[in-house]
């Protein structure tokens, strides 16, 4: 199968092409710079020039694939809302361009924000949440009316030993602050995979592409955020604190909208539909194996 893969240059993408290349498939990755479309041709690849606000660029890249994995988003938590809505319109771009052909497009959501306080399973419904603007996953399956074969892929806080979705942030503002902290007993938690399981389950959605599908990409459905922000200060060297809530906005910035989220997820039915069966290491095992001083 030819794929045309968004954010194939990025953290989780780069994973994904590697994934997709070594089970036979041929790949035409998004590449908005030299230095990426190098490191597609080195990874196997083929590049295509362009980026999430070139339209075009994702309409050619579309047609001229047999399927889609779209994986890219602008992080730049400063523009949130403005690169939701680029999301939003990459998204149906991509629809457009696969309609009515039956070709899967794989859409990237989140985990988070689906049943705070409960274990989120596939069979819940994304919701529209005030700290949450990005829509990929209402916006996806809205085409499926259309005849777009649309699945969406959820991802939890995806890590190896240099990043880790959210706690990446965490880490820096244990960096800039002199502690690492979690808020109140600490006991909320946030699920996690490693970066090649959810590589992996990109694949197994793309080559089964049962359209309306949900799956989480979810290896373990809950670490607290207490153990997590110990393994943070032992690797930094720092004192481990408590930060109440009234004060975790001002202590995290931007990340204290979500650092007090408990948010277990689950995969079960993922598991189930697409045989996945996640081995790498756990969440924890990567930040406590992680380098806290290279950088």
């Amino acid at each position: 199968m030819r794929v045309f893969v968004t954010g194939a240059t990025g953290f989780i993408g780069s994973a994904t092409v590697r994934e997709l290349v070594d089970a036979g498939h041929q790949v035409l990755g998004l590449a908005r710079s030299n230095a990426g479309a190098n490191a597609l041709t080195a990874a196997g690849a083929e590049a295509h020039r362009g980026d999430l606000e070139d339209l075009e660029s994702l309409r050619t890249g579309a047609e001229a694939s047999d399927g889609v994995i779209h994986c890219a988003f602008i992080h730049d938590f400063t523009k949130f809302k403005e690169n939701c809505e680029v999301d939003r319109r990459a998204i149906e771009t991509l629809g457009d361009a696969l309609a009515g052909s039956n070709r899967p497009l794989i859409v990237t959501s989140g985990t988070g924000g689906l049943a705070p306080g409960r274990v989120a399973t596939e069979d819940m419904e994304a919701i529209l949440h005030p700290a949450l603007p990005r829509v990929s996953e209402q916006t996806g399956l809205a085409q499926v009316s259309r005849g777009v074969n649309v699945s969406v892929v959820r991802l939890p806080q995806v890590h190896d030993t240099v990043k880790q979705g959210l706690v990446t942030y965490a880490i820096q503002v244990a960096r800039e602050k002199g502690v690492s902290a979690y808020v109140g007993d600490g006991h909320n938690r946030w699920p996690a995979a490693h970066v090649l399981d959810v590589a992996h389950l990109y694949r197994l959605a793309l080559e089964k592409h049962e359209a309306g599908s949900r799956y989480n990409a979810v290896a373990e459905e809950g670490v607290s955020l207490r153990e997590i922000a110990e393994v943070i200060g032992r690797g930094l060297k720092l004192p481990v604190v408590s930060v109440a809530p009234e004060e975790a906005a001002g202590h995290f910035g931007w990340l204290g909208a979500f650092v007090g989220w408990d948010i277990p997820a689950s995969s079960s039915q993922t598991r189930k539909k697409l045989g996945w069966n996640p081995t790498g290491p756990s969440l924890l095992a990567d930040l406590d194996s992680m380098n806290y001083f290279s950088a």
